[in-house]
């Protein structure tokens, strides 16, 4: 088994997209700034293991389609900031956290267990009208919940960056 060893200048630079990716979309980063640079670490090595940057603090499968509500940031993320003030691995963090107003808390596992992952939740609908008939598909980010209406997903999520492959047809 070969050690993956992690360039600190590709630390500090890959800190520095995430933080002013999350910035930009209205998220806070650890402000424990040694804490952090330790989990992007994890994410680089969890890039140059799959290909892709899995949560730092869960077992990966290797397989990018059994492992996309996982990828950094996770589907979990925005549920655990409003609920706890700290996604899983608390790379994220919320405002009060950030400013120090708040300590984090741990935060339960979120992710259902292998046997259910992938399985849609039944939605229920009351509405006696008929089915909406849109001239574009409706795209939902399964990261954050953006919405949009076009032929295809954006390539990356305006609101949280997150890829094209993490949207899901809503409508």
């Amino acid at each position: 088994m070969s050690l993956i060893v992690v360039d600190e200048k590709e630390v500090d630079r890959e800190y520095g997209i995430l933080k002013n990716d999350a910035e930009s979309g209205g998220y806070f980063l650890n402000p424990d700034t040694e804490f952090t640079k330790n989990l992007v670490r994890g994410l680089i090595k969890n890039r140059d293991r799959y290909g892709y940057q899995s949560c730092p603090c869960r077992l990966a499968s290797g397989k990018k389609e059994e492992d996309l509500d996982i990828i950094c940031p996770c589907n979990y993320r925005d549920p655990d900031l409003t609920d706890f003030g700290a996604c899983y691995c608390a790379l994220y963090v919320s405002e009060v956290v950030s400013k120090g107003e708040k300590h984090t808390i741990p935060v339960p596992e979120r992710r259902p267990p292998r046997s259910m992952r992938g399985k849609k939740r039944s939605i229920q609908t009351i509405s006696t009208t008929p089915a909406l008939s849109l001239p574009f598909p409706v795209w939902r980010c399964s990261v954050c919940g953006y919405l949009c209406a076009r032929d295809q997903p954006p390539e990356i999520c305006p609101v949280c960056k997150a890829k094209k492959e993490r949207f899901e047809q809503f409508i």
